[in-house]
């Protein structure tokens, strides 16, 4: 059986999609990396979901629900850079504010839902939600105020969901 994670974008990568005029659309891939600044997505498989959050004035928001398809650098990708001034992915420079430059960085191939801004998880579902470690050990979200978030700590990372909070964002999110 699958599992399904959450991972945080923050508020600068979310201008950088607007900006850049990706609201609406699916993303091709995401990042990986090697660095606290762009988390780690070594546990997840192909076949995993992955639920990206957003946080923005204490409320949480999925932005997109993305499958992973694979973890390999694909011909889409583009030419590996030759020196520390080419462009890590050349083939996703579309989506490249989703970490492509990060340390260490490698692409995650995702069949994704649109980006959007305007999904936010209900206040009184989120202090709800749960996650759980390889050991198994199961924690809820901390700082949650009046069904909203003071603090994102929490949230940062790449965190792997227990079976009843991923059905909870699979409902909210649809098929």
């Amino acid at each position: 059986m699958p599992d399904a994670f959450t991972v945080l974008w923050t508020q600068d990568t979310c201008r950088a999609l607007r900006k850049a005029g990706r609201e609406g659309e699916r993303p091709p891939v995401a990042f990986s990396g090697t660095h606290q600044s762009l988390p780690a997505w070594s546990t997840a498989r192909a076949g995993d979901e992955v639920y990206a959050l957003l946080v923005q004035q204490r409320e949480v928001f999925v932005v997109s629900r993305m499958r992973v398809v694979d973890q390999e650098r694909g011909e889409c990708c583009g030419a590996a850079p030759e020196n520390w001034g080419d462009p890590g992915f050349p083939g996703h420079l579309d989506w490249s504010a989703l970490g492509a430059g990060g340390c260490g960085a490698t692409a995650v191939h995702v069949d994704a839902t649109p980006v959007r801004f305007d999904l936010p998880i209900p206040g009184e579902r989120l202090g709800e939600l749960t996650w759980r470690n390889q050991r198994g050990r199961v924690r809820g979200l901390k700082y949650v105020v009046d069904g909203r978030l003071e603090r994102l700590v929490s949230l940062q990372g790449f965190y792997r969901l227990t079976p009843e909070s991923a059905d909870e964002l699979a409902a909210l999110v649809g098929p």
